[in-house]
């Protein structure tokens, strides 16, 4: 992964706050995801496991981001119980 500045859109603030989930979250899958699965040239879904809220359940984070030069722009994020839908193995 490179080291990009990343930023949180108002858009994925405004849809992270509405769907229960805390910024500090988003931004440490954006920066260290476990998976990285690309969308189209410039845009891609990176996905952590992660129990949500702390004490919670485990979701699957799906954190969509645009990627440029130097910045990476979350675009939006959300959590999904459906795990091995979206999970990729290796």
């Amino acid at each position: 992964m490179t080291r990009s500045r990343v930023i949180i859109s108002e858009h994925a603030r405004w849809q992270a706050s509405r769907r229960g989930m805390d910024e500090a979250i988003i931004l440490r899958i954006a920066r260290a995801p476990e998976q990285v699965i690309p969308v189209r040239p410039g845009r891609e879904i990176r996905q952590s496991k992660a129990i949500v809220p702390p004490g919670g359940s485990e979701y699957l984070v799906r954190v969509v981001v645009d990627v440029a030069l130097n910045t990476a722009e979350i675009v939006t994020a959300y959590r999904t119980s459906k795990i091995k839908k979206y999970w990729r193995e290796k």
